[in-house]
Parts: structure tokens; sequence; C-alpha cells
């Protein structure tokens, strides 16, 4: 009851502090809004890329891995002019590998490059056009809304059919139905077969709504599929429970067999799997939430002094009434906990307002920017805490010193 009793009480005094004055209680709260703005707008930011990352990998599936000519990570001892040297991945190695490894299911090969894709007069400037093997399907998910998937025998004698990904459809036919009709591309006349399902574009940058599938051994009569500008790589889905670890142990022993690779020499090819992105990317996650922290404090700390500052005014215009409140009983307790839920109550109320500015630019970055920020309850809870905790320490000594006054001195002193 007592405990309730000062929460009422100091929630009543803290409430006719800010009614009373209002301008001076605002801007004693905007440090603590300010800190509390910069720390969990970071920490949104980052939780939201963290998760988009993820579901994208999800989607991805975790036990795909790619074989590259150039590896996604880059260490302080990277030799460039080396991975220069290396071949480009082959088809003919893809079919090697999916006779010779046990620890994988489903293999997949692709060669891509630029093209202009038109339809009558309407006309798409350098879309990306893949050639992909029959297996594409098996190894990476993706819907198809409209149409089919290509056939065996398409795939065996390089049809000039082609998938096209939302946006080529609706910027290429607008109302009209793709499926049957014929574009331009790679100055070849290609029939669309199948639209992609839209999907929107992923965290790495990559997206099928802007790309045209096509039959690999259609694109291979067209571009040099082993030329570095082909960007050919093989993507391998593991059989299930098999650790990725296993399965490239697997990889590298048939590729350096199939390249001929002497015990002495190093890999001349690269194994990439999306975890890899994860890691490299954590670095910056960290790096961002340090930033964030660094530049919320300074604004926590001036939010603090400023917490401390009214609340030694609200001590020295209260004495009478703290010594009206002593000499009825009240113990020194009793007006610690006041003035110390008082000052709690002032800096909280600084952090949701805040938090509620975190939760309008995450609404405005959603709307606006196409990217989903979630503010979690979480961060609301990690917000509500620092506010709270800050409010508490920067109180403690106007609280302190409000406690310890004498009962007549302070009935005294107007």
């Amino acid at each position: 009851m007592l405990f309730l009793r000062l929460i009422k009480e100091s929630f009543l005094f803290a409430m006719s502090a800010i009614l009373v004055n209002r301008l001076r209680t605002l801007l004693t709260i905007t440090g603590i809004t300010i800190g509390i703005f910069s720390v969990i707008i970071v920490f949104t930011v980052v939780d939201s890329m963290k998760n988009q990352i993820t579901t994208s990998i999800e989607k991805l599936g975790s036990n795909v891995v790619f074989v590259q000519k150039w590896p996604w990570e880059f260490r302080a001892d990277f030799e460039w002019w080396e991975y220069l040297k290396r071949p480009v991945p082959k088809y003919s190695e893809m079919e090697m590998l999916k006779k010779r490894m046990m620890t994988a299911s489903e293999f997949s090969f692709m060669s891509s490059t630029a093209s202009d894709v038109e339809y009558l007069d309407n006309k798409i400037q350098n879309t990306g056009v893949a050639g992909v093997s029959e297996d594409y399907n098996k190894v990476f998910v993706f819907d198809i809304a409209k149409g089919r998937y290509f056939s065996s025998s398409e795939f065996n004698n390089g049809m000039p059919v082609c998938l096209i990904g939302a946006s080529v459809a609706s910027n290429l036919f607008f109302q009209t139905d793709p499926l049957g009709r014929e574009v331009k591309l790679l100055n070849n006349k290609v029939q669309v077969v199948g639209v992609l399902k839209e999907e929107g574009t992923n965290n790495f940058g990559q997206s099928n709504d802007e790309l045209v599938l096509v039959p690999y051994n259609f694109i291979a009569k067209i571009i040099d599929t082993e030329s570095e500008r082909a960007n050919s790589f093989i993507a391998i889905r593991g059989k299930e429970n098999i650790p990725n670890e296993e399965m490239k142990y697997e990889i590298t022993g048939i590729m350096r067999t199939l390249r001929r690779l002497k015990p002495s020499v190093k890999d001349d090819f690269s194994i990439n799997e999306p975890s890899m992105l994860t890691e490299n990317l954590e670095g910056i996650f960290s790096v961002l939430t340090l930033a964030g922290w660094l530049i919320g404090g300074f604004s926590l700390l001036v939010g603090g002094f400023g917490i401390a500052n009214i609340m030694f005014v609200s001590v020295r215009e209260r004495t009478s009434i703290i010594g009206i409140q002593k000499s009825l009983g009240a113990k020194n307790t009793f007006i610690l906990f006041q003035f110390l839920i008082e000052s709690v109550f002032l800096s909280t109320f600084g952090g949701l307002f805040g938090l509620l500015l975190v939760w309008l630019a995450s609404l405005a970055a959603t709307h606006l920017a196409n990217f989903t920020l979630t503010l979690t309850v979480g961060n609301i809870l990690l917000g509500v805490f620092v506010s709270a905790f800050i409010g508490l320490i920067a109180g403690m000594i106007p609280a302190y010193s409000a406690s310890r006054l004498d009962p007549v001195e302070a009935i005294r002193q107007n």
C-alpha cells in the first residue's frame, strides 16, 4: 500500500510539474528522447536487416553451396592475381560432380549475361538473362504464377523458350497475357512459357522479378559460358542431415581430381555458402550497434543531466512541502522514493516519446523506402529500461538531498 501511495503521489507531482512547466519539461526530456531514438532506431534497422537476411537464406536453403571462381569473403592475405588466373566452372564439371558425389541430392548450373528484351514496341534494357540447367528449380525455390517450367526436351535441344520475372512481364506486356508470345533477346526470338511469381528484391541484391530464365543449352549457343563475363557457377543442394562441411570436403576432393591439381597446389576454385555472407555482415552490424550506442549515449548523458537539473529545481520548489510532510511523520525513505519515482517517470516519458518517433520512422521507411522496419517488443523493453535506469541514476542525488532536509529549516524556506 505504501509503495502504491508513493507511485500515485509521485505520478501526480510529476504530472503537475509537466502541466505547469510544459516548456521546461519538454526541453528537459528532449535529450532522453533523442538518445533513445538514436539507439533504438539503429537496433531496429540492424534487427530488421538480420531478419530479412535470415529469411533470404532460409528461402535459398542452408544446405546449398556454390562452386565458383571467386570467393565471397576476402581475407587480409587475399591475393587477387592468384584468383584472376583461376578457370571458370564448367557444365561438364557439374555433370561429373553429379555422377560422383554421395552427399548431394540436386545440382544446377547457371551462366548469365545481359540483353535488351523487346516485345513489339516495348523494350527493357540490360535485363539479366540466365541460362540454367534442368534441375535449377530443384536447387532454388521459386514459384511460377502462370505457365510452366521447362521440359526435358527443351533443355536437351536448347529450345528458344523462356520464363520471365514479374517485373519483366508487367513492363513488356502490361495487361496482355505473355504466355505463348515471343520476345526478342540476344538477337533471337524466344517464346514465353511461364511467368515467375513476384517476390521482391532480397538482401543480397537479387531478384527473380527482373530476370529472364532460358535453358542452358540455348544460351550456350550464343555466348561463351566459360568466359569471365558469363559468371558461371555450380549450385549444389546437399542431402538431408548432411553437414555442409562434409559436402564441401567431398566437392573439394572431386574438383581437385577433375582439374588434376597436385597435392602441393592450392585450390583453383571457391566453395561458397550463404552463411558466409551473414558472418561477414556480423562485423558490420556490430559496428552499427556500437555507433548507435555512442551517438545515443551522448544524448542520453545530456538527458540525464537535464533530468537531474529539473529534479534539483523540483526539490527546491517543494522544500516547504517536504518539511510539512516530514513534520507529519513522513520518513526519509518516503521522501527519497517520492523523488526517485518522479525522476524515473519523467525519464521514461522521454523514452516513450523517443520510441514513438522510432515507430513513426519505421512506418515511413516501410511505406516510402520499400524497406520493412519492425519495432520489436525487445527493443521497446530495452528503450523503456534504459530510460528508466537513467532516470533512476539522475534522480538519486536530488532525491537523497531532499530526504536529508531538516523539517524545521525546510518549512521556514519559501
